[in-house]
């Protein structure tokens, strides 16, 4: 079956630009909705940790493939937080170092832009078999194929310096679950 999603600009630091996907026709990205969802509550703390990754990759280091988790199952997806509970900046319980076990989808389509999709709670050691990150690990890998096939028929353009991206107002990117 095949869906459409629309790319809209998140946020940019000087070395990353990030953007997120909109799918059928949504006025909120899958970003916006994993923020609505975490950024509150008991996962707080864990998006708030994930969210000074973002900010620390993109005003510091550039989006290194070292800062993100190789979560390719069909395509080159990876995740947010890096793989390592003493990297700074560290998820801590009670002053503790603790793995962060929430899961933001994304793909580092270079040092200088990344897509950030969704994510949930991660409760087994395969996100296929996760109940809650599952739909997420699949959608993240059928995006990330469309994305490097846009890219690769020019329907997604890079700006001059690889920098940003360019693409028509009324583009949809076409992908299929």
């Amino acid at each position: 079956m095949n869906n459409f999603a629309e790319i809209k600009p998140l946020f940019k630091y000087d070395k990353v630009a990030y953007y997120s996907l909109a799918i059928g026709g949504s006025s909120k990205t899958l970003f916006e909705e994993f923020k609505i969802k975490h950024q509150q509550g008991k996962n707080k703390d864990k998006f708030h940790h994930i969210i000074r990754w973002l900010q620390r990759i993109g005003r510091r280091y550039g989006a290194q493939t070292r800062f993100f988790r190789n979560e390719a199952f069909s395509a080159d997806t990876s995740a947010l937080p890096p793989t390592g509970k003493d990297r700074n900046p560290a998820y801590k319980v009670d002053g503790i170092n603790t793995s962060n076990d929430l899961r933001l989808y994304c793909l580092r389509a270079n040092e200088n832009v990344v897509f950030l999709f969704g994510g949930d709670i991660k409760t087994t050691a395969k996100a296929q078999d996760c109940p809650n990150v599952q739909s997420h690990f699949f959608l993240a890998n059928a995006l990330t194929y469309a994305i490097d096939k846009a890219f690769k028929d020019k329907e997604i353009k890079w700006i001059e310096d690889y920098t940003l991206i360019k693409v028509d107002d009324n583009y949809k990117l076409i992908f299929e679950l």
